[in-house]
């Protein structure tokens, strides 16, 4: 088996990850600190804010939800909140991070589309830290799963390290001084500007936005 068949074998490599909360929670974030965990996720609610928007009717959905970082502070925010991610383990720990949320469930995913969600069910879908890990067709893939699921008028976004910030470059760097044969699994790849903008216009969002912040790309859009 080749390195890159191996790295989009997305379950294995991410449920053999997370065995343990610690190197779930090392592997999502690189740290266990409880307090950055929440922190980091504010930020994400800001950024999401700011993009799809978040009201309290809304149905949110995450594509690799990982240990619930987001959703346990997204979830009081909204109707529902799903939480979607390869890793049988990590739903476990997002189940209990998520305990006393009625409205927040999980939902285990095959690595490569949205199953069993059903067409035109959600209002906002989101994947924040989760493309550096996939394959660039899997990467689009998501986007087109995402605007099936989409109600119409339904909101999208996505990130990835910019390969063209110096972060995004020194990540690219550091991955390419490892030796070809000692590449982890779920080494972490860039994406672009162009590359985010093609994926959200070429599967059919309209009012495509992509910008850059320190290290990060993101896009967002709409389904007509």
């Amino acid at each position: 088996m080749g390195m890159s068949q191996l790295r989009a074998d997305y379950k294995t490599v991410w449920t053999s990850l997370s065995t343990t909360k610690e190197d779930a929670y090392m592997v999502v974030s690189g740290y266990t600190d409880e307090e950055k965990f929440h922190a980091d996720a504010e930020d994400t609610l800001d950024i999401l804010r700011a993009t799809t928007g978040i009201n309290s009717d809304d149905v949110f959905l995450e594509i690799g939800c990982g240990v619930g970082r987001v959703g346990r502070v997204l979830a009081p925010l909204v109707r529902e909140w799903i939480g979607c991610d390869v890793s049988p383990n990590m739903i476990t720990l997002a189940g209990r991070r998520l305990i006393g949320l009625p409205n927040a469930r999980l939902q285990e995913i095959s690595g490569y589309d949205l199953q069993p969600i059903p067409d035109a069910s959600v209002d906002v879908v989101y994947t924040t830290v989760v493309f550096m890990h996939l394959e660039e067709w899997d990467r689009y893939t998501y986007v087109l799963e995402a605007m099936r699921v989409l109600k119409p008028g339904g909101r999208f976004y996505c990130d990835n390290a910019d390969i063209a910030s110096d972060a995004g470059w020194a990540m690219f760097e550091a991955s390419r001084k490892i030796a070809p044969g000692s590449r982890p699994s779920h080494i972490s790849k860039c994406s672009s500007v162009p590359e985010i903008d093609a994926f959200l216009r070429r599967a059919g969002f309209k009012d495509v936005k992509v910008a850059t912040r320190p290290m990060w790309v993101y896009g967002c859009g709409v389904k007509p």
